[in-house]
C-alpha cells in the first residue's frame, strides 16, 4: 500500500473541528500504531490505555483526543479531534477510495443474465454473476461469481462482493455492503416431526434489509417461513453469523461474529451481540440491549439490560459470582478445617 498524502489533504478529510499544533512539511506515506510508526507515518491515539506511548512515537502525524495536552516533537504535527479514531476512519475511507475505486457501469461479457431482469445503466456487474428472472439490479456493485436469485432486488449504492448468493424473492437495501460468501436467503431450518420422520417445512418467505447494512464473509440470513426476516436500517453484521427464519433485527444493532439467532427472536433497536452469543428461539430483547460474547440467552432481555453468562444473567451478578468463584478454594478449606476442629471437641456426654 503506497501513500503520498499531504498534511493539507487531511484537513481537508477532517474539517474545521481539527486543532493543529506543531508542523509536518511533508508527505504521509503509511499508518502505523503508536509503537510502530516511523517518519512518514500517520498514526493516533484512540484508547487511553497507549496515552504514555505518544511521547516516544516517531509518528510525523498523530491524531490525539482535544485534551492531550503535551507538545509535539520538533517537525511533529498533532491534530486535536474529539474522537481520534473516528478521525482515522474518516482518512481511511478517502484512502479506500484511491485502492479500490468504483468500477465503471456496465456488464461483464462472462454475466448471465435472464431476459426479464431489469439491470441499471449505472450497475456495474462483475465476471460471472448470475441475475435471475423478474430480478431487478439498480446503481450497484456486484463483483464476481455473484448469484441473485427470481425476482430478487438489489437497490442503489449496493456494494456485493464474490461468491455473494442473494436468494430469491429477497430485498437488499441501498447502501448494503455483502461481504464475500456471506448467503441471505438460504432456507430457514423448519421441520415437523410426522409418521416416524421429520418433514421438511416449506420456507416461503424472504429477507428484507434496510439502507446501509453491512453483512460480514460467511453470514447466513436464513429467509422466512412466511413473511420476511428482516434487518434494520444501519445495522452492522459480522464474520460467520447465523441469523435464523423470521428473526427481527433492529436499527443500528451491533452483531458480532459466530452469533446465533434461533427462529422468530426480535431485537430492538441499538442491541449489542457480543461473539459467540446464543440465542434461542421467540424471545424478545429489548432496545439498547449488550450482551455479552459467550452469553447463552434463553429469556426475554430487558430494554438496556446488560447481561452475561451461561445462562443469561444481569452482568454485575456474573461479576460478583465469579469473584466467589475464585473464593470457594480458599473457602472449601476453610470449611474443612471447622469440620475438624468441631469434631474433636469433646462431647458433653
Amino acid at each position: 500500500m503506497a501513500l503520498a498524502y499531504t498534511t493539507t489533504r487531511i484537513l481537508e478529510i477532517l474539517g474545521d473541528d481539527c486543532a493543529a499544533v506543531g508542523a509536518y512539511e511533508g508527505t504521509i506515506q503509511g499508518i502505523a500504531s503508536l509503537s510502530e510508526a516511523q517518519a512518514g507515518d500517520l498514526s493516533f491515539l484512540g484508547n487511553p490505555k497507549y496515552r504514555a506511548s505518544v511521547a516516544d512515537s516517531q509518528a510525523s502525524v498523530l491524531l490525539v483526543p482535544q485534551d492531550y495536552d503535551a507538545a509535539p516533537k520538533s517537525g511533529q504535527l498533532f491534530l486535536k479531534l474529539e474522537n481520534p479514531s473516528f478521525a482515522l476512519a474518516l482518512i481511511c475511507r478517502d484512502i479506500e477510495l484511491s485502492l479500490l475505486p468504483k468500477p465503471a457501469a456496465g456488464i461483464h461479457p462472462t454475466a448471465v443474465i435472464e431476459p426479464d431482469a431489469e439491470v441499471s445503466s449505472e450497475a456495474s456487474i462483475g465476471a460471472f454473476c448470475y441475475i435471475g428472472p423478474g430480478a431487478k439490479i439498480g446503481a450497484a456493485t456486484l463483483s464476481s461469481h455473484v448469484s441473485v436469485g427470481r425476482s430478487a432486488q438489489i437497490k442503489d449504492g449496493a456494494l456485493i462482493a464474490s461468491r455473494v448468493s442473494v436468494g430469491d424473492y429477497c430485498v437488499i437495501g441501498e447502501r448494503n455492503r455483502l461481504l464475500p460468501g456471506c448467503v441471505i436467503g438460504s432456507d430457514g431450518y423448519g421441520y415437523e416431526y410426522f409418521d416416524g420422520a421429520h418433514q421438511r417445512v416449506p420456507q416461503i418467505g424472504n429477507v428484507v434489509t434496510a439502507a446501509d447494512v453491512d453483512v460480514g464473509a460467511n453470514t447466513t440470513i436464513d429467509r422466512a417461513r412466511f413473511g420476511s426476516t428482516q434487518i434494520g436500517a444501519g445495522t452492522k453484521i459480522d464474520n460467520q453469523v447465523q441469523i435464523a427464519h423470521n428473526v427481527r433485527v433492529g436499527q443500528h444493532c451491533l452483531i458480532v461474529a459466530q452469533v446465533g439467532i434461533s427462529g422468530s427472536t426480535t431485537l430492538g433497536d441499538g442491541v449489542i451481540v457480543g461473539g459467540q452469543a446464543g440465542l434461542a428461539g421467540h424471545l424478545k430483547v429489548g432496545s439498547g440491549a449488550m450482551i455479552a460474547g459467550g452469553t447463552a440467552v434463553v429469556s426475554d432481555i430487558e430494554a438496556q439490560s446488560k447481561v452475561r453468562g451461561y445462562p443469561a444473567m444481569p452482568m454485575m451478578l456474573f461479576n460478583r459470582m465469579a469473584v466467589l468463584q475464585r473464593k470457594l478454594p480458599d473457602l472449601f478449606k476453610r470449611f474443612d478445617q471447622l469440620e475438624k476442629t468441631v469434631k474433636s471437641l469433646p462431647s458433653e456426654s
